[in-house]
């Protein structure tokens, strides 16, 4: 390789370029995506740590996935906004890589989060008696943690690996954020053992996960057939459809996008497949996990309470005070100074 050729300093990321007539749509559809992501899990974080009755193994994995989510969406759209309403669609190799290593980092995590919450599921529905004693307080902070830990750690070695590239031309990534395979193909360096680093660590941090998933999701539905009510049985389904839909469109195109080989037609659908799993699912987590349970209804309406309550106070301190200080502007003005028997109480 020729050591002359001078590596480049910047990418641009395409986008959706290719449809300028778009521009604004897409601006607008994937800020009202990213508001509503950004509101259903930040209310979901505040709930499990206001409440009292969630601060139970189930939530505080879906409090954490609920943060993740958060941190998830924010890797990647406000970006991605800035490019779509400005135009301008550049970015650095470093700043490139900062985002690829969050981003490789929290998709990660949220594999062993679920991994983790469809574990506690089983145990819940699968080992009633066993729950209490396996899923305890520190057994759900060491799965929460080591989830976290191991998924940013382990990134850190791919980044240090695509830091070692040159990248000298040409400069555009035909994507709307800095993913892994679209730099690995600009890059004129020797890219093989960076490829294999990259299935290996694909199928790794996917499908032990993703098959733990559906191992406890199975025991789960053969738990569900055995129940004697018809009525419980739906309800039971309802549930666990809206879990295994999520799960199912999260780590099915994770796979198509890092796992399967790259065929034209997967190339071309590259983009939307990434959509789903960088902007459908954040969104999704929160409705399905979270705002449709029963509990979290429930905690949603005793907050709500709470704040009406107060700002009903707020309102009558405030037209107490006001009719305080004009009774005493009106004593002041007729008889000199004097004290306003409701304000001193």
């Amino acid at each position: 390789m020729n050591r002359s050729v001078v590596s480049i300093t910047e990418f641009i990321l395409l986008g959706f370029g290719n449809h300028p007539e778009l521009q604004i749509f897409l601006f607008l559809l994937f800020l009202v995506i990213y508001i509503v992501t950004m509101a259903g899990n930040i209310l979901i974080m505040v709930l499990v740590v206001a409440d009292q009755h969630l601060h139970t193994p189930m939530y505080f994995f879906l409090g954490n996935l609920s943060c993740l989510e958060t941190c998830y969406t924010s890797t990647i759209l406000p970006r991605m906004l800035a490019s779509l309403l400005t135009g301008d669609r550049t970015i650095s190799v470093t700043g490139c890589l900062v985002q690829l290593y969050f981003f490789g980092s929290l998709v990660d995590t949220e594999c062993y989060l679920l991994a983790a919450m469809s574990y506690d599921r089983y145990l819940a529905i699968c080992k009633p008696l066993h729950y209490g004693t396996r899923m305890n307080n520190r057994f759900c902070f060491q799965l929460a943690t080591g989830s976290w830990i191991s998924a940013f750690l382990a990134v850190i070695i791919v980044i240090f690996l695509m830091s070692q590239l040159i990248f000298c031309g040409p400069n555009e990534i035909d994507h709307f954020f800095c993913d892994l395979t679209p730099m690995i193909k600009l890059s004129c360096s020797d890219t093989h053992k960076m490829e294999l680093v990259t299935f290996w660590g694909s199928v790794l941090f996917t499908l032990p996960p993703f098959l733990l998933t559906m191992t406890s999701y199975v025991y789960i539905i053969i738990a569900i057939l055995r129940i004697p009510s018809t009525a419980g049985k739906q309800k039971a389904f309802s549930i666990c459809s809206s879990h295994l839909i999520v799960v199912t469109i999260f780590y099915g195109t994770l796979m198509i996008v890092y796992i399967l080989p790259k065929t034209e037609m997967l190339q071309e659908l590259n983009k939307v497949f990434s959509i789903c799993y960088t902007v459908l699912t954040p969104l999704l987590n929160p409705l399905i996990y979270s705002l449709r349970n029963k509990d979290v209804k429930l905690a949603l309406r005793k907050a709500v309470g709470k704040c009406v309550a107060f700002m009903n106070e707020w309102t009558e301190g405030e037209m107490t005070w006001r009719a305080c200080d004009l009774s005493l502007t009106t004593r002041k003005a007729e008889s000199g100074p004097s004290l306003c028997q409701r304000c001193a109480l």
